[in-house]
């Protein structure tokens, strides 16, 4: 095999990787949030689909309303379909100066256009530190609905989702994309958002979907990563290009059973892609296989438990071998695999306290060209948060806007294949990633 000049400039660098586990940590504390927009509309409390007031993880009645492209209303005529979310955050690295600032400032346009039209829009502004401010498109996802009808019959739901973040737009939220939990690393499978160059933000797609009888969830589509300078335009860094893609395709089917005071499902996903990174350079054959399950313990909403376990697989074909920057002779293997493996279990009391923890971790086939300097990608770690949300219930005085307040620890057990010396050279440790942050969030 010819070496690959162009390979070498994918390796990520220490500082690159880096920035990398910092963007993970952030979108861990930012996770998916009640929007009070919805709330409005709808009239229901931002306590009644999620299963704490302020988020994240959805209650059956949460992703109903998903599933009917966000139009359910209460029928009181029109709402204005914005909301706003601003969070601010005390950060303290185990390496680095411990920071107070203002770290995002959110814009939703999110709510029902017509009765077979809604969606979901969300515009970030992020604080990096250093008085910059970067303002970019994130999450979108507009749906065409058509509901009430009947097939055999049993109740039917079909659908349309145009959207830019493979798993988003899944109902049950517990896929990386909807639930923004997945293993960071040096390396990781297309639907992690934590990946390096991972697709989400940076494409668009369009996938079909449909409930049948109310149990059973299929869906299929195909995504298109955006022009580098469109990517530019909507705020995104050209350099985190997911690269061309070709003859990409997604599917999901899931079995989903609400059984009022509990909830049961299994799913499995597929993302399948033709991958130029760099654009022009070697096609890569990427090929990911998941599979999820869920468990929701509802009971009369006092005591509520959540469980998600979320397994993905990514085989890889190469389109080049190129040799080890280090190693003399030694050159890349044509095949390999990635796998991010996600547990996750949360507490939540009376709709306003929750604690959650979250097992991750990433592994990797051994590569000894492309994973420096052990050959391994392993990474584990966890997230612990304990959140307060005191509004966003029936009867609290805000049913309908929302205040948060956190305390989240992301720990680092391994990282690039070591517990130490994690880059090859004497230290740095894994737990000098550790990052712990109290943050303050308000949705109005």
């Amino acid at each position: 095999m010819q070496p690959s000049p162009r390979r070498h400039r994918r390796r990520p660098r220490n500082a690159y990787v880096l920035c990398g586990v910092g963007a993970a940590v952030s979108l861990a504390c930012s996770t998916a949030q009640a929007i009070p927009a919805y709330a409005r509309q709808t009239g229901s409390a931002c306590a009644d689909c999620h299963a704490g007031a302020y988020g994240p993880a959805l209650t059956p009645y949460g992703m109903r309303f998903k599933l009917n492209g966000y139009t359910d209303t209460d029928g009181k005529g029109f709402k204005l379909p914005v909301a706003a979310q601003l969070i601010g955050t005390r950060s303290v690295p185990t390496r680095g100066e411990s920071s107070n600032r203002l770290t995002e400032a959110d814009v939703y346009l999110a709510g029902r256009l017509t009765d077979q039209i809604g969606g979901y829009v969300k515009v970030e502004t992020d604080n990096d530190g250093h008085n910059n401010f970067n303002t970019k498109l994130s999450n979108v996802d507009l749906r065409f609905v058509a509901k009430e009808l009947k097939a055999g019959g049993k109740d039917l739901t079909l659908g349309v989702s145009v959207n830019n973040s493979p798993g988003f737009q899944d109902p049950i939220g517990a896929l990386p994309g909807a639930s923004t939990l997945g293993p960071p690393g040096v390396t990781g499978t297309l639907l992690n958002l934590s990946s390096a160059n991972a697709p989400a933000n940076r494409v668009i797609g369009a996938t079909v979907y449909g409930l049948y009888d109310s149990n059973w969830y299929g869906e299929v589509g195909t995504y298109r990563s955006l022009q580098r300078s469109t990517q530019d335009r909507l705020g995104y860094n050209p350099n985190g290009d997911p690269g061309k893609l070709h003859d990409t395709g997604y599917a999901r089917f899931a079995y989903m059973r609400d059984m009022r005071r509990q909830f049961f499902s299994a799913g499995v996903v597929a993302l399948t892609t033709k991958r130029e990174l760099p654009r022009g350079g070697p096609r890569d054959n990427l090929t990911d296989l998941g599979y999820d399950l869920t468990y929701q313990f509802l009971g009369n909403r006092e005591h509520i438990v959540q469980l998600s376990y979320v397994n993905i697989l990514e085989r890889r074909k190469y389109g080049s071998t190129p040799p080890s920057p280090v190693a003399p002779g030694v050159f890349a293997k044509p095949r390999g695999t990635v796998h991010d493996q996600t547990f996750t279990a949360a507490y939540t009391f009376k709709q306003s306290y929750t604690l959650l923890f979250s097992h991750l971790v990433s592994t990797g086939s051994q590569d000894e060209a492309r994973f420096i300097p052990y050959g391994s990608p392993d990474t584990t770690a966890n997230l612990i948060s304990l959140y307060w949300a005191p509004f966003g219930k029936e009867d609290s005085f805000a049913p309908m806007a929302n205040l948060k307040l956190a305390a989240t620890w992301f720990r680092f057990r391994r990282f690039n294949g070591s517990r130490t010396n994690i880059f090859g050279a004497p230290g740095t440790n894994a737990g000098d990633l550790n990052a712990f942050s109290l943050s303050a969030s308000v949705a109005f």
